[in-house]
């Protein structure tokens, strides 16, 4: 028979057994066939959302056992860079299977302390229950602050107290701002995002507003920017640059423009967008509905405007279509994202085609009179699609580019603006992705390097889906991107296109989609030196 002390140790051992698992962000306290647990993900805390989950906490409940009814959790805001920026501390409950869209208050509190206790009253059911911690950030947030939650403790209606190892599984947060949100001005989704920094200094966030729903052309879809005069961390009033309205006596349905791609003349200041026009081709997706011709009657139009006052004003759509596309192909459109600026002051927009066969090729349009007329290269590679391009160290141009065969990107590099193109060595092998849009960016502004520049590359950083929102550095002009050079930005699934900006000297800027809304976030390049590819 076991002796009284025996029972009593066991006892203690099965109710207090805690586990700390920080490679993946959870803290586990064991409570004989009960369990509490607190999970992190890699997500940004959002100005401008209501909600934002900081903190989950996971109590799986013994039918016999287990206090029934939670009274309250003391919190700590322990991480946080400023608890000033927190506008309200939430806690929200939901069942097991249910996400975090679907919970309910449990309590809050607006007088943010270090150390908080929400109270509720919240029955328990048995099996799994979740409940989390959510922040609302003030409007004036700095984009470099971190935020983070932990739980110290949670107590039961019987006075039962429950405390983990450790309070929080170790992923503080970055701070972001939800520029676009699906339901903004009445808009459905907000997709396709572009962004420069013009010579004054200004960030121009460009995007497609799609009125109606989440789909491509065609639809009622116009293009929009917001601007910022203070490196992001506050943004203008959205305006619409392009909306080709009711032309040609069909409504606004079927003439819609979208796709943008941005660049920064960085000779005369002048700011050009490009874009995709569809006229016609009713409840049609226009990649597949647009043919060969030249007339919009015909096939999708490539369309620009120019602004030459920072983003202020912008010209009418200006119409290039005769000037590049090859009457037999079936469409001709921009990359999507941005182009650039060539240090011999030639413009470059990725772009992209369907020969006659209905074959896709990458490739690039590109002027070298500041945009008076306008050339096309030939295709890179058959079945790529949406493009980014930089300029190298050599003055030679890389295209780095969506390949539908998945699973990696193709590069190619071209000396003679297209004419014709090589296969750069780490083609299908170094930049993994589940069939996207991606953004690749030149950095010029290494500390200490004076003249030296390094490649930014952002992506959905997996092969399965569009999730794992990543940013990547290479010293070496793409020739490798190390894995202590990254840095995972949001491990949520979204709809994954991104682009990137130099903010300043330090500091990149990237604008990347979720789902129907629009995110900005802001990195230093110490932090992708520093911190490496978190998971």
């Amino acid at each position: 028979m076991k002796t009284f002390k025996t029972l009593l140790l066991a006892s203690v051992a099965a109710l207090f057994v805690f586990a700390a698992c920080k490679n993946s962000g959870t803290s586990v306290n064991k409570v004989a066939q009960e369990k509490l647990t607190t999970h992190q993900k890699v997500t940004p805390v959002l100005i401008g959302k209501e909600r934002n989950p900081v903190l989950r906490v996971q109590l799986s409940v013994d039918e016999n056992n287990t206090p029934k009814t939670v009274k309250s959790l003391k919190i700590t805001t322990e991480g946080t860079t400023e608890i000033e920026n927190l506008k309200s501390v939430e806690v929200l409950y939901a069942p097991a299977d249910t996400g975090f869209e679907e919970a309910i208050h449990f309590g809050g509190i607006k007088n943010i302390q270090e150390e908080m206790i929400i109270e509720g009253n919240q029955l328990l059911g048995t099996g799994l229950n979740n409940f989390w911690v959510s922040y609302e950030l003030n409007d004036d947030t700095d984009l470099l602050n971190v935020v983070d939650a932990g739980l110290e403790e949670i107590t039961f209606n019987n006075g039962t107290r429950w405390s983990p190892e450790e309070a929080s599984p170790g992923i503080t947060k970055k701070v972001g701002i939800a520029l676009r949100q699906g339901g903004d001005n009445g808009v459905d989704t907000y997709r396709i995002p572009g962004l420069v920094t013009t010579n004054e200094r200004t960030l121009i966030a460009a995007y497609d507003i799609r009125y109606d729903n989440s789909s491509d052309l065609q639809g009622d879809i116009d293009v929009g920017i917001n601007r910022s005069i203070d490196g992001g961390e506050s943004w203008e009033p959205m305006q619409i640059i392009m909306d080709m309205k009711e032309w040609g006596g069909l409504p606004e349905e079927q003439n819609g423009i979208g796709d943008p791609s941005i660049l920064v003349d960085r000779e005369t200041g002048t700011i050009w967008v490009a874009a995709l026009w569809t006229h016609g081709m009713p409840g049609k997706r226009a990649w597949n509905a647009s043919g060969p011709g030249l007339e919009p009657k015909e096939t999708g139009q490539f369309m620009l405007t120019k602004s030459e006052d920072d983003g202020k004003t912008w010209s009418d759509p200006i119409n290039i279509t005769k000037q590049i596309k090859d009457p037999a192909w079936t469409l001709l459109l921009q990359g999507p994202g941005k182009g650039i600026s060539m240090t011999d002051g030639t413009l470059v927009f990725p772009a992209q085609f369907k020969n006659e066969e209905g074959m896709p090729y990458a490739t690039i349009i590109y002027s070298q009179d500041h945009g008076e007329t306008w050339q096309i290269g030939t295709g890179a590679k058959s079945n790529t699609t949406e493009a980014q391009v930089v300029e190298l160290s050599d003055g030679s141009l890389m295209l780095n580019m969506r390949d539908n065969r998945g699973g990696v990107r193709s590069v190619y590099t071209t000396n003679n603006l297209g004419e014709s193109w090589e296969k750069h060595p780490t083609s299908r092998s170094a930049l993994v992705e589940p069939v996207c849009m991606a953004s690749l960016i030149e950095f010029p502004y290494l500390e200490g390097e004076s003249g030296k520049h390094c490649l930014l590359f952002s992506n959905p950083n997996s092969t399965e889906a569009r999730e794992k929102m990543t940013i990547k550095m290479s010293k070496d002009d793409g020739m490798s991107w190390p894995d202590d050079k990254q840095l995972l930005l949001n491990e949520n699934q979204g709809f994954g296109y991104s682009c990137m900006t130099a903010v300043d000297e330090q500091t990149v800027g990237i604008l990347y989609e979720g789902v129907r809304d629009l995110y900005f976030q802001k990195v230093t390049l110490d932090e992708l030196q520093a911190e490496g590819l978190k998971n």
